[in-house]
This record gives C-alpha cells, sequence and structure tokens, in this order.
C-alpha cells in the first residue's frame, strides 16, 4: 500500500526566503509522528504543502497515493491549523453536523462531541466559546470525516492542563485504530510522550528523524546543574574541562559537557548538584544549531 504521507524534494519561497528546502518525507500508514522546529523553520509551510493548501514551486506531494486535493474530498484526511476563523453566529451542533455531512463515510455525531469533549458545549454558540473551547470544536471539525489521516498544527494551544490530556488520549485511542496522526507543537514534552517518531525541521530542512530515545542519544554529554552560589563567574563555569555550554536558569547553572567526570572533578563542591542525560529539549537545541 502507498504510505500515508510521501513528499519528495519539495521546495517553497516566500521572496527571498526559502521556507521549505528540498524536503523529503515519508510517513506510514499507523505512525504518529511529530514535526518540531523553531518559528520559522518551515513547519507550518510543509503542513499546508502537505494538504495542498500551498503549492510547492519543486517536487511531489501525495497522500495515500492520491494529490492531497483528492484525498481531502474522499474523506481521508482532517485538519485542525492554527489559522482560520470558525463560522459565527451559529451553534456548535450545527457547524459540526454540517461538516459532518461533506464526508462520505463521517464519524458518528455523538462520538465525534465525546471525542472533542464538546457534549456540554452542543448548544452553546461558536461566537462565544473561549479560545481552549474554540480550539476543540477546530479538532472536532478535524475528525468529522473520520479520516484516515490527521494532521494537527499545534493543538493543545490555549488549552488547559486537563484538556491538553484528554486531546492526547482521544489521539492514542485513533492511533491504536492504526489512524495516522502528524502534529506540530512547541511543547517537546507532548512529542516525547505521545509521538513515536519525531522529525526534526530547521530552515526549511530534515535536521534529524528518529524516536524521542534515538535523538536524544544522537546528542552525546550529560547535564550537570547545581545552586549557583553569588558571585560565582559564568565565564569561569565555560573554561571548565569538558563544558560546551552554560545557561543560568532560576538560580541555578546548567551545564552541557562531554566529559561530567572531569567536569566534576575541576567544579568541587557544589550546593543542590544533579547530574542528568540530555533530554529531547536539550537534543532538540543541539540538532538545530545556533540560533
Amino acid at each position: 500500500m502507498s504510505p500515508a504521507v510521501r513528499m519528495a524534494g519539495v521546495r517553497k519561497s516566500y521572496g527571498d526566503v526559502r521556507a521549505v528546502d528540498g524536503l523529503d518525507l515519508t510517513i506510514e500508514r499507523g505512525e504518529t509522528v511529530a514535526l518540531l522546529g523553531r518559528n520559522g523553520a518551515g513547519k507550518s509551510t510543509a503542513i499546508s504543502i502537505m494538504l495542498g493548501l500551498v503549492p510547492p514551486e519543486a517536487g511531489t506531494v501525495e497522500l495515500f497515493g492520491r494529490a492531497p486535493a483528492r484525498a481531502l474530498r474522499d474523506g481521508l484526511v482532517g485538519a485542525m491549523l492554527q489559522e482560520g476563523g470558525l463560522v459565527p453566529r451559529i451553534k456548535v451542533r450545527e457547524l459540526v453536523s454540517f461538516v459532518r455531512g461533506t464526508f462520505p463515510d463521517p464519524m458518528p455525531y455523538t462520538e465525534i462531541l465525546e471525542t472533542a469533549g464538546l457534549v456540554a458545549l452542543a448548544d452553546k454558540r461558536v461566537d462565544k466559546l473561549s479560545g481552549g473551547q474554540s480550539q476543540r470544536v477546530r479538532f472536532a471539525l478535524a475528525l468529522a470525516g473520520d479520516p484516515d489521516l490527521i494532521v494537527l498544527d499545534e493543538p493543545t494551544a490555549a488549552l488547559d492542563v486537563e484538556a491538553r490530556r484528554e486531546l492526547w488520549t482521544a489521539m492514542r485511542a485513533d492511533a491504536s485504530r492504526g489512524k495516522t496522526v502528524v502534529f506540530c507543537t512547541h511543547y517537546l514534552e507532548e512529542a516525547d510522550q505521545n509521538a513515536g517518531r519525531i522529525v526534526i525541521v530547521d530552515s526549511g530542512r530534515i535536521t534529524a528523524d528518529g524516536t524521542g530515545a534515538q535523538l536524544k542519544e544522537a546528542v552525546s554529554g550529560r547535564i550537570v546543574s547545581f545552586e549557583l552560589r553569588e558571585g560565582t563567574s559564568t565565564a569561569a563555569l565555560e573554561r571548565l574541562p569538558g563544558v560546551t555550554t552554560v545557561e543560568v536558569r532560576g538560580g541555578r547553572a546548567i551545564l552541557r559537557t562531554l566529559d561530567s567526570d572531569a567536569t566534576l572533578a575541576a567544579l568541587g563542591p557544589v550546593p543542590r548538584l544533579e547530574v542528568t542525560g540530555v533530554g529531547l529539549e536539550d537534543a532538540f537545541v543541539a540538532l538545530t544549531g545556533p540560533r
């Protein structure tokens, strides 16, 4: 069978800015994939090209072996994007029912509302919803056609902690039924916890691709952190053996080192010392390079 997503040699520029630069990406059916990258890295443009909303200047895009527009018409794809408003002066149930009716084999109405956490809001007008509630409606519309591919661009923006958990519980349930999920997020812990595969995009190119564990292993070194004494020079910490970066955060010094034993020996006794492995945030910074 054709993969859920195949993008080959995709390029897109806006003036002198190359937003997507020869991107090659294949996502198999049933995968849950997180796209990570800084603002302006090209993630949202890649998503828009994937969905057929923005034409590429070069390269090819297929969803389930079809052109994106055809896959969307066939109800194979559901999307929740950052941009785009909701129809005002209409109730949630009316909007969900209307969108659901445009698909050939939609998800049951009650299941959409339950999955998106909208049962109690069904009779509320869309333009009277909070930001988090509006985000739930966008999620419901992405599910309406019972798609095989769900594409989510910053899906948990404006959601509280409980709503985030509910959304990811729903996404994991869909993934367990063989659905393909692709999402962009700025919450690295969401990617680590919910994606079987993480793709890092920087300057319109893929710079890393693997599981969270694989990306962490690809970045050598450890993190040494401790309570910073008054008057301690960060320049002196940067000169310690093995240290590659020094950051001060919340009164603590955070040192990334390639040789923690040598760093600790030269550092001497310090208060509230912690030595940990590299986390996904540290791997992300290392794999995307300096700003």
